[in-house]
């Protein structure tokens, strides 16, 4: 059995969209013959906690934590604990703020959790004299977490495989950063340095992997997926028209053009607005509820602040349409939210509002799972919701999806696998 140390730094009761991907792999590891070793933080502040996860870990795996100090807590003094991501950077911050996010920006490269390097790579380094490993595996945000990776390559001469949930420099909220080009430079040479250093880079999506082929040639793209915590037992349609999006929407990821649409079709038809009932769960920037207002919404929106991963399956098995939004940014056609994967379970109708030739749209036309409107594609984009709501009144709403099952957590795990044999023979 081939033993692997995992260092991430999301690991339960960390909640959200992070954790998830190394948490299943850990969950199946066994099945393919790996023998998981987590390393993690002691002391973390998470964004977003979810003690329902803490569930989900093999009861005897070899978990390792080290504390760490993080200047973030420094940032927040006399603030209530923030429960926002990397991605609700404040788009309009006071001078104080505008300050803070230079310093951010510029003095804790590649993150703030830089701190946690040195020690963590003299804690391993210690650990390792005394416990045998085939394989280190470093998975980020943070990026930080592939440094130490790459410090005990270049000093173990460890096999290593560098584990991308998102991009480093492409990641959806870079260009709002006010990095100086010193500080762009380091960015893109570290990120340079972590692809070509590993054996092996695992990525989540195929635009990622296209450009990190230049530095390595052993570029594997393993997706995110679904798994069965979920419950999804049978239960009935919502009666209303109910379109639910699920997970953090910040004001990139404002769908300004389908909040207009709703508006548009209900004051064509009266009709529409009775039975339209939108359900937000996850955090929600301002940018987004003003929007709503100002389309007179308000009242047919229903923000949920966070629900239990465990908990999330009824509200999409019971939505008439799932919605998904990919941020408007420069990197748009390289993202893929992990939440799709989860809402291809459901099987409901998934409207997507994104880039139509993106890697997000290609696993919707291959899975037959809905439906990809482009941002500015104000025809096509009320045109479906019409046909949508059209089934929805004739009651045959539904979806025919197909090629789903190659994205549960446990065939994926299968594929990473393999990839560690190959590595380490």
């Amino acid at each position: 059995m081939k033993r692997a140390l995992i260092i991430t730094y999301y690991w339960p009761p960390a909640g959200g969209s992070g954790v998830q991907r190394w948490l299943k792999f850990v969950k199946y590891f066994r099945d393919f013959d790996i023998e998981p070793i987590v390393y993690t933080v002691k002391n973390a502040n998470y964004p977003i906690s979810d003690e329902s996860l803490l569930k989900e870990i093999p009861k005897d795996i070899e978990i390792l934590k080290q504390p760490i100090w993080e200047p973030n807590n420094l940032f927040s003094l006399g603030k209530k604990k923030s429960k926002q991501s990397a991605g609700f950077l404040n788009n309009k911050p006071s001078l104080f703020g505008k300050i803070l996010q230079y310093v951010r920006a510029n003095y804790f490269i590649p993150d703030a959790r830089k701190f946690w390097i040195n020690p963590s790579v003299s804690f391993l380094k210690k650990y390792l004299k005394n416990n045998q490993i085939d394989i280190l595996i470093t998975t980020g945000p943070p990026h930080s977490v592939h440094l130490i990776g790459l410090k005990l390559k270049e000093e173990l001469n460890l096999k290593w495989i560098a584990d991308f949930r998102d991009p480093w420099v492409d990641i959806d909220y870079f260009h709002h950063l006010p990095l100086t080009k010193k500080s762009l430079k380091k960015h893109q040479y570290l990120e340079r340095n972590v692809v070509k250093n590993a054996d092996a880079v695992m990525v989540v999506g195929n635009t990622m992997k296209e450009n990190y082929l230049k530095f390595n040639k052993n570029i594997v793209t393993i997706t995110n997926g679904f798994d069965d915590d979920i419950a999804m037992e049978k239960v009935t349609l919502d009666t209303k028209f109910s379109i639910t999006h699920i997970g953090l929407m910040n004001s990139d990821r404002n769908p300004v053009l389908f909040w207009r649409v709703l508006k548009e079709i209900g004051d064509e038809k009266p009709q529409f607005l009775n039975d339209l009932n939108v359900n937000l769960i996850g955090k929600i920037d301002k940018e987004i509820l003003n929007s709503i207002f100002e389309n007179e919404l308000t009242k047919k929106v229903n923000v949920i602040n966070y629900v239990p991963h465990n908990k999330i399956g009824n509200y999409q098995k019971t939505s008439q349409i799932l919605l998904l939004v990919v941020n408007n940014v420069p990197s748009a056609k390289g993202i893929i939210t992990g939440k799709i994967f989860e809402y291809l379970k459901a099987k409901r109708p998934i409207l997507v509002i994104a880039p139509n030739k993106g890697d997000l749209a290609n696993i919707i036309k291959d899975t037959n799972a809905g439906f990809v409107i482009d941002y500015e594609d104000k025809e096509l984009l009320k045109s479906t919701i019409l046909a949508l709501y059209t089934s929805y009144k004739k009651g045959n709403l539904y979806i025919d999806s197909k090629n789903i099952e190659q994205y549960h957590r446990k065939e994926l795990t299968k594929n990473v696998a393999t990839l560690i044999k190959n590595i380490t023979k």
